[in-house]
């Protein structure tokens, strides 16, 4: 089946949906996902950060979509093109949806520890607005502990679910979920249980937001601070594979390796996250690349920060050259100044 995004074909096979299909192409065209988890299933379609504009439906009905479609639940056809970047209602659509995330999110990123790696904050710098129309009380909750590694900040939650679909997918028993509905709906665990299974510090991190917070990381540095290395390790839980986060020769923490989407490659266990953090414990790989620009990566070995460079007249900046004989010291001799009070 061939699909054009923003005037780009690719061949893709029966059941691929427009998100995957425009991250198979790449760049710029690839919808923002704050929901969809390509390793989780049954994922997307709650954020409506991913809409895009379909102007033709396919060869054999080529009528354009009226309304803009999630493209992370919408199968492609054959002949299909779609409109993404390239669009300004998706452009506008995804700064409504963008303000709307925003409504009850606080903006309390210099706290923050997802500050640098949060998807949301990246996609309000891009889509987002300078002010709020939103006059209204934002709704606060109490930070709660959710067991011996995870706090929950359901202040900054934006009902993803995506932890929920860890829970279900990956432990035995899940004993948190979505409680309450309309705007009243949280994140909580059932009458205030401990998640404490092997493979809930995953929730971490396919969280898109700071809303479940690594507490042996929380408050300890600013992940820009830190040198990711890919590390590996022989465990009888998970696949071992992960990336070390280090500030001089200390692990300040571990997590799973991602993707340039976001995306844990391979979950991993909690021994491996929350209690292998000596060097010894790893077998450090080497550095590891960053596929995306950002604040992460600005001054490190992967990326070089653009040279600034200020264009006006020659040494507009120093001023006038008789104004600065005015004000130099070195332009007015000490015997001068002594003769003139005699």
């Amino acid at each position: 089946m061939k699909v054009t995004i923003d005037g780009q074909s690719i061949e893709v096979e029966p059941g691929t949906t427009i998100l995957q299909a425009a991250r198979m192409i790449g760049g710029e065209s690839v919808p923002p996902a704050m929901c969809y988890y390509s390793k989780l299933e049954k994922t997307g379609g709650k954020c409506r950060c991913c809409l895009v504009e379909v102007t033709k439906g396919s060869d054999a009905n080529p009528t354009p979509m009226p309304k803009l479609v999630a493209s992370c639940v919408t199968g492609v056809m054959d002949g299909m093109e779609v409109n993404s970047k390239n669009s300004t209602r998706v452009e506008e659509a995804r700064k409504s949806v963008t303000e709307f995330l925003l409504i009850n999110h606080p903006l309390d990123c210099p706290v923050c520890d997802q500050a640098g790696e949060c998807d949301l904050q990246n996609l309000s710098f891009e889509h987002g607005k300078s002010e709020t129309r939103y006059i209204e009380e934002k709704r606060t909750f109490e930070p709660e502990n959710i067991g011996p590694y995870i706090q929950l900040h359901m202040n900054r939650c934006i009902l993803c679910q995506r932890c929920v679909a860890v829970a279900d997918q990956l432990t035995d028993k899940r004993v948190h979920g979505v409680m309450d509905r309309g705007d009243h709906a949280n994140i909580s665990t059932c009458i205030s249980k401990a998640i404490d299974n092997e493979m809930s510090g995953n929730m971490i991190d396919v969280c898109p937001v700071g809303a479940l917070t690594d507490k042996t990381f929380r408050f300890k540095s600013r992940v820009w601070f830190s040198k990711p290395y890919n590390a590996h390790r022989d465990c009888d839980k998970c696949c071992g594979k992960t990336t070390v986060w280090m500030f001089g020769n200390e692990i300040q923490r571990v997590t799973g390796r991602k993707d340039e989407f976001h995306e844990v490659e391979e979950f991993i266990c909690n021994t491996c996250r929350f209690e292998k953090k000596e060097v010894n414990d790893w077998t450090i790989e080497g550095p590891r690349k960053f596929e995306k620009y950002s604040v992460i990566n600005r001054n490190k070995y992967a990326v070089h920060p653009p040279k600034v460079e200020i264009n006006t007249e020659a040494q507009i900046l120093l001023g006038r050259e008789q104004d600065r004989k005015k004000i130099s010291m070195t332009n007015v001799p000490l015997e001068n100044t002594e003769n003139s009070k005699q």
